[in-house]
């Protein structure tokens, strides 16, 4: 039961190179307010961003004066179970207390977007009310995510190895968007989904 003083909440999520920020892009077009997690951590992480001293006491060396150093921290932290659950005990209650915000600034909207990669591995699926999971075949994913600067075969591995399959993605959504189409009907796979939802809503 969706509580009457609040947006319905879409969870969109998928694996890397899946195509998931060009699909938040078609949803914001449709004027549906986002939230990017990953947008967050990179402001929290940032020039002046709020974790980074914190982030430079617990990897030291991996931030500069422009913030942290992706690169570095990354090399710091995959692999390392560990060291991961120290970042992510700092990061995710401060991605949180944004996410209340931008809850509370766009309350009034029918509709709201949450783009969350680690929706399901983390254990964010019970907060929102539908769950978006963008796909591709592994063929596709893997051209996408190689071509990327300074990505290798194994940071991809690494990556893959932290996510739950895509296809269990899929069966645990409550709609796929399907991004080896062509983009013209992906996005009209996203039109379609947000006239049903404001539809059910209405």
């Amino acid at each position: 039961m969706i509580a009457p003083d609040r947006p319905f909440v879409i969870g969109l999520t998928g694996s890397i190179g899946m195509g998931k920020s060009t699909v938040a892009q078609m949803f914001v077009d449709e004027g549906i307010p986002l939230f990017d997690a990953d947008a967050a951590v990179h402001q929290l992480q940032g020039p002046d961003g709020a974790l980074v001293d914190e982030i430079e006491v617990l990897f030291p060396g991996s931030t500069t004066g422009e913030g942290v150093d992706r690169q570095k921290l990354g090399a710091a932290v995959l692999g390392d179970p560990g060291a991961l659950q120290k970042l992510e005990r700092l990061i995710h209650p401060a991605v949180g207390e944004m996410r209340k915000a931008f809850l509370e600034k766009y309350r009034d909207q029918p509709l709201i977007l949450f783009d969350i990669p680690l929706l399901f591995e983390k254990g964010g699926a019970d907060r929102v009310d539908h769950i978006v999971v963008v796909s591709a075949g592994p063929d596709q994913q893997r051209q996408r995510v190689l071509s990327r600067p300074g990505m290798t075969e194994q940071r991809f591995e690494q990556i893959r190895a932290l996510q739950m399959p895509d296809a269990d993605k899929r069966q645990m959504a409550h709609s796929v968007i399907d991004t080896s189409l062509p983009h013209a009907e992906t996005r009209q796979q996203v039109q379609k989904l947000v006239q049903k939802l404001k539809a059910s809503l209405a």
